[in-house]
């Protein structure tokens, strides 16, 4: 039986992207907590499409849970300089603002947190595709698990 790709998952805190490979077969790609970037990684599809109560999977994600985890672990994991940054700076001013205040997000600074998680995204993508092509990193990333290195 065929599995319809792509599908989505977190894996622990990082997500991960199962697509079709074009021989046929499964790739997948994980978050890298280290860089932001997703790195291949097929080691996990067979466990993750297998899972059923593990604590540690979750999954499959529809495409809109997965780019907001996604950049939920992005912001908690990383910074640097950048327009990526500053778009996380105002995330997290808005999630700031909503906790001095002791209250939820309004449903408008919600829509405006998500539109901004989906921007963020593609500027990693669009990141990524740049380096891939052989132009320098356009910013610098410091993530929480090598800054005392």
């Amino acid at each position: 039986m065929a599995v319809r790709t792509p599908r989505f998952y977190k894996y622990y805190a990082q997500t991960y992207r199962i697509d079709s490979a074009p021989n046929g077969g499964l790739v997948g790609t994980l978050l890298d907590l280290t860089t932001g970037f997703f790195v291949q990684d097929s080691s996990h599809i067979r466990e993750v499409m297998r899972a059923t109560t593990e604590s540690h999977i979750d999954g499959p994600l529809s495409e809109e849970k997965f780019i907001y985890e996604t950049e939920v672990e992005r912001n908690h994991f990383l910074s640097g300089d950048g327009p990526i940054f500053a778009l996380y700076e105002t995330i997290n001013g808005i999630d700031g603002t909503a906790t001095r205040e002791g209250r939820s997000r309004t449903q408008q600074e919600t829509a405006l947190v998500h539109a901004l998680q989906k921007r963020t995204f593609k500027m990693w993508e669009d990141e990524a595709a740049r380096i891939a092509a052989g132009e320098p990193p356009s910013f610098t990333v410091t993530s929480r698990f090598n800054a005392g290195q």
